[in-house]
């Protein structure tokens, strides 16, 4: 048995081994890759098992991530501290080693992965990260910034249309770094691929603008070797590297066949790849010349050693710069952030209220919050101008020309949002990207991934309602809103005013994990702030406007709704009703406050009338007493949005009558 076949049949047999006795698993990708990532991990992958987390690391991911075992062995392998119980707790409750593997639980394991296609679109965004951070550290002999992005993607990894949207916006980027291994061994769940996956990937990649080095055999080291460090030349393209494996190879009765992929091998079978593939040992052992040579530790310690002295003189030769990398890779904020909010606010609240979209408030407050925080990266799916994304901070990134802060995705809003992941998860940059809000339904999987992990990205979401107008059902939404506030981990703001706007931005910034912030194409109403509520703001609700003495009746609404209740307000009082107003901008906020503030702002038992122009069942929570809510239980027409508001009866006269029903 050669040394690096003796190296890669570690990776098996410590996976048919944890998936035979978990009885649970997929070992027949570990199996399939183990000679490739054998090669990657030991002879081109620069890491420091002792550090993880190390700046200028190489990444790895493996976007097929259903073989999780391949990941765990070669962190086992390597030095990471994975250990034998470890890795026999495999899919257990609380385990290092889930099912797929997950970001924050297991050393080494750079982004969530299981969903298809998304390890694959993060690890663009990985290597976009890259690419922007050495524009803006590199200088002349201090490539500070210098590491390569590797990803491991199968069939069902480029079946999805994610992968697409990723690929095809690297290729234009020309993400030289960013090398992608696919493990081309024509099986898939439901068997042999051939029938429902015929592509000639190799050329579509090509089509793509990637360098594609084809027909590589996955289980020869030599052509594997050769094929990393070809990849590694690449000057301006991304590579695609297509190995031809055999699935659950070294099983002498199921490679190659379906059945490896998702089940244990069974005992007689385990016994059998013993015996084929030469491997001695029992189960779980690994003989220590076999452990030392895969040992990273000190080649890594090595490396980051050299790292290190190459940062201390770029620090003496440009402080500034090295204090800067250091700050955005510790994910910190600008000191002055909260000294250039209060200005903001100052601003805002000495201004005079003027009717305008709430998009066009939100493109104010973040066009000025972004010149004091450079790590923001701005995007948008197209409708840059639509969505008001482009801010007069705005620069673009271009292919030749990645010193801007506004990257172009194109019509990709499922590709953008799991780049944006990809981007946050390495660190140093700040993502936000914008796209209608019915077309997050688009994106919908990336964006759980990112409340998933707790990674800070911001989807920025417009025309976010029926007052969409002519553009019809397809263009607006009505349940989304609700689908986003279900999310785990997730903060949703609708402001309705340019201070609310700014506070959501502020909490986007400030808030480890992801936000959305919704804001409305149509115009807000138009009302006074006054300083105190910024409190009630960053708490997710607060009484806007108040009765004198005990309310009779109160009128909740979010973003361009806050409109129609200050003038059903108005009508209400005219009758002698007393009336509180209230703001949500930010129900999952909100719904975290003790009862006790919530009844501050709610007056529980008071007859309660909520609007939103959305489905109306995220706001029952909320009532604890008679009320009612008044939303969007079905799709639009194709209409003035004025128009569409009184054909769902979405009207102040409505709120009105509502409230003097809950008040005979």
């Amino acid at each position: 048995m050669s040394e690096r076949r003796e190296l890669a049949n570690a990776i098996r047999f410590l996976t048919v081994d944890v998936v035979q006795k978990a009885n649970s698993g997929h070992p027949g990708t570990a199996m399939g890759m183990a000679d490739i990532a054998e090669v990657l991990w030991n002879d081109f992958l620069r890491h420091n098992p002792a550090n993880p987390k190390w700046l200028n690391r190489d990444r790895f991911v493996q976007s097929n991530g259903h073989g999780s075992m391949l990941i765990y062995s070669l962190l086992h392998l390597s030095g990471y501290g994975l250990t034998v119980q470890d890795l026999k707790d495999h899919r257990k409750l609380h385990s290092k080693t889930p099912g797929h593997p997950e970001y924050g639980i297991t050393a080494g394991v750079e982004i969530t992965t299981g969903p298809l296609g998304q390890g694959f679109a993060t690890a663009v965004g990985m290597a976009f990260a890259e690419r922007k951070l050495a524009q803006d550290f590199n200088r002349d002999g201090f490539p500070v910034v210098d590491h390569f992005t590797y990803v491991f993607v199968g069939d069902g990894c480029l079946m999805e249309g994610v992968a697409q949207e990723a690929a095809s916006l690297a290729g234009t980027l020309k993400l030289n770094k960013l090398i992608a291994v696919y493990d081309d061994n024509k099986i898939s769940i439901d068997g042999e691929t051939p029938g429902w996956f015929a592509d000639d990937s190799a050329a579509r990649f090509r089509a793509l603008g990637w360098n594609v080095i084809a027909d590589v055999d996955g289980h020869d080291a030599a052509a594997i070797a050769a094929a990393f460090a070809a990849a590694r030349r690449s000057e301006d393209k991304p590579t695609m590297i297509c190995c031809k494996t055999i699935i659950g190879y070294g099983s002498p009765n199921k490679q190659g066949k379906e059945e490896v992929h998702g089940a244990p091998l069974g005992v007689d079978e385990v016994a059998r790849t013993r015996e084929h593939l030469g491997w001695k040992h029992e189960a779980f052992v690994v003989p220590e010349p076999v452990m030392q040579a895969w040992d990273a530790r000190p080649r890594g310690e090595r490396a980051e050693a050299e790292w290190n002295m190459l940062f201390a003189e770029y620090r003496k030769r440009y402080p500034d710069l090295a204090s800067e990398l250091e700050r955005r890779s510790a994910g910190k904020l600008p000191d002055n952030i909260d000294a250039v909010v209060a200005g903001e606010v100052t601003r805002i609240l000495a201004g005079t209220p003027v009717k305008e979209p709430i998009r066009k408030a939100s493109n104010r407050v973040i066009g000025n919050l972004l010149k004091s925080v450079p790590e923001v990266i701005c995007g948008s799916a197209d409708v840059s101008i639509s969505t008001l994304a482009w801010t007069g901070a705005a620069r673009s990134i271009t292919p030749d020309d990645f010193s801007g802060n506004f990257a172009h995705y194109g019509v990709r809003e499922f590709g953008m949002s799991a780049m944006m992941n990809g981007m946050a998860a390495h660190g140093g940059l700040i993502p936000y990207g914008a796209c209608y809000l019915v077309f997050s339904d688009y994106s919908r999987n990336a964006v759980r991934l990112a409340a998933l992990m707790g990674l800070k990205a911001i989807f920025l979401y417009t025309h976010d309602s029926i007052g969409v107008g002519e553009d019809g059902p397809t263009h607006q939404p009505c349940e989304q809103l609700v689908a986003l506030r279900a999310i785990p981990n997730m903060s949703l703001w609708r402001p309705g005013s340019e201070l609310e706007a700014l506070v959501a931005w502020e909490h986007a910034l400030k808030r480890q994990g992801p936000s959305v912030v919704v804001a409305a194409r149509q115009d807000g109403g138009v009302f006074n702030h006054s300083s105190g509520d910024l409190d009630g703001i960053r708490k997710g609700g607060y009484v806007l406007k108040d009765s004198i003495g005990k309310p009779d009746v109160v009128l909740v609404a979010t973003g361009s709704e806050l409109g129609l209740i200050l003038e059903a307000a108005a009508v209400l009082e005219g009758q002698g009703k007393a009336v509180r107003l209230v703001s949500i901008p930010n129900g999952n906020l909100f719904a975290r406050e003790d009862r006790d503030y919530q009844n501050s702002v709610l007056a529980f038992g008071t007859p309660t009338v909520f609007v939103e122009a959305a489905s109306p069942l995220y706001w029952y929570q909320f009532l604890k007493g008679p009320g009612t809510v008044v939303g969007v239980d079905r799709f639009g027409e194709s209409a003035p949005g004025p128009e569409i508001y009184r054909l769902m009866d979405l009207t102040a006269e409505r709120i009105v009558s509502e409230a003097n029903e809950l008040l005979r």
